[in-house]
């Protein structure tokens, strides 16, 4: 019976964890295969929406997933995960539904919009679930498996869904998709409300605030508990921020850049896609454990620094050889910012009201997934295809000077 200490010695390896990272791998893949595959050639040939309107389709679906992440946070504390996930899943399946039975772009819309309502629970709940699993356990580690999960997911979704898709018939997509959810919605079923923690993180629930028995008061303990955690480092609030803001100029003219501008064909594209994912996802978990052997500090340092150098001279470069070279050197860049800076949050959020303050720091975050690719545009219109790699760049670079003021050389703890 030795294999089962050592298991229960790995929270990241517990039950109630791999249910957490099972529910955020499948409706990541759900809400991948939908906006960035069905939704934008359906609407368009199938439903003859404009290009406007499935513009505003996919911000809905932003809009309505930032907006919940505070909120859901605070809930999460109140009254546990089973209820929280389960309504969260529950929203998505019907936004599912919808699309695959609405002959209207209307239709569309509302279930782009309850898509966001419903995914806006799952970042909240596997990252406070994760962390508090973990306890005083090294952060670093935890994030990588965290967002390799998502990365999968994402990735997975668009690429598999076009193999059921079969000319302009979607129906088996769908079905494979309400599928996923129905499995999705199970497995909530199953979640605890609380899992079972360490005695440590037990006292530091009865020791929460009581007696919050009116609206106000309840709004001013929480706003209290954002301001604790606002303790550490001012600049942290700007800093997340940009770090998704660059992340989001990117994100609506990856694939105009490369069919337009690149001329890749199809095939080439996706291996663009698979090689700069690929070294992100193969090095997420190994950087993680020396995140949390030798602290944050050189890992931001180097990893902001390798992004925003590949993405300022990215543009100036025109062999293809060169171009997948780049992409892997961002996408190493990337696993090194996503462990450590996802550490470095991590350890400075009060550990008795995680989900209230990761809700309200993933709001900020989602705040840049937002207004990103808003300017991307404008920024490609008016100053040519140079211009969002320029200022994605630039918005690393500042991020690189700010971090020397937040971060530490010390390794990642929890308060």
């Amino acid at each position: 019976m030795e294999w089962l200490h050592k298991w229960k010695d790995k929270p990241m390896l517990s039950p109630f964890v791999l249910k957490l990272l099972f529910i955020m791998f499948v409706v990541e893949f759900v809400k991948g295969a939908l906006l960035l595959t069905i939704l934008p050639v359906y609407m368009k040939t199938t439903l003859g929406a404009s290009a406007f309107i499935i513009g505003w389709t996919l911000a809905a679906q932003y809009i309505g997933d930032n907006v919940l992440r505070t909120p859901v946070g605070w809930i999460i504390d109140k009254i546990g995960y089973r209820i929280t996930m389960l309504s969260g899943v529950l929203l998505t399946f019907i936004s599912v539904v919808i699309v695959a039975t609405s002959s209207q772009y209307m239709g569309i819309i509302v279930a782009c919009a309850l898509l966001g309502l419903g995914t806006a629970p799952l970042w909240p709940c596997v990252i406070t679930g994760t962390t508090e699993m973990a306890g005083d356990k090294p952060k670093g580690t935890s994030m990588s498996v965290v967002y390799m999960s998502w990365l999968l997911g994402v990735g997975l979704g668009p690429v598999v869904i076009n193999f059921f898709i079969i000319g302009a018939d979607y129906h088996i997509a769908f079905r494979l998709l309400i599928g996923c959810m129905t499995a999705v919605i199970l497995v909530a079923l199953f979640l605890p409300r609380r899992p079972s923690v360490t005695s440590e993180v037990k006292d530091v629930r009865r020791e929460r605030v009581k007696g919050a028995t009116d609206r106000f008061s309840r709004m001013m303990t929480y706003l209290r508990e954002v301001k604790r955690s606002m303790s550490f480092s001012p600049l942290l609030f700007p800093a997340m921020f940009a770090q998704t803001f660059a992340l989001g100029i990117l994100t609506p003219i990856l694939t105009l850049y490369a069919k337009d501008v690149l001329k890749l064909s199809s095939s080439e594209y996706s291996l663009f896609l698979v090689v700069g994912g690929g070294v992100t996802v193969a090095l997420l978990i190994p950087v993680g454990r020396l995140v949390d052997r030798l602290g944050v500090h050189w890992f931001l340092t180097i990893g902001f620094a390798l992004s925003a150098i590949t993405l300022l001279v990215f543009t100036y470069v025109s062999s293809k050889g060169a171009l997948f070279g780049l992409v892997a050197v961002l996408g190493a860049g990337y696993a090194l910012i996503i462990p450590s800076w996802n550490g470095l949050i991590a350890s400075v959020i009060p550990k008795e009201k995680r989900g209230a303050v990761w809700g309200f720091f993933l709001t900020i975050e989602g705040l840049g997934m937002i207004i990103g690719p808003i300017v991307s545009g404008k920024l490609w219109d008016v100053y040519g295809p140079h211009a969002p790699f320029i200022a994605s760049g630039t918005v690393l670079v500042a991020l690189l000077i700010l971090q020397a003021f937040i971060s530490t050389g010390k390794k990642v703890v929890v308060r």
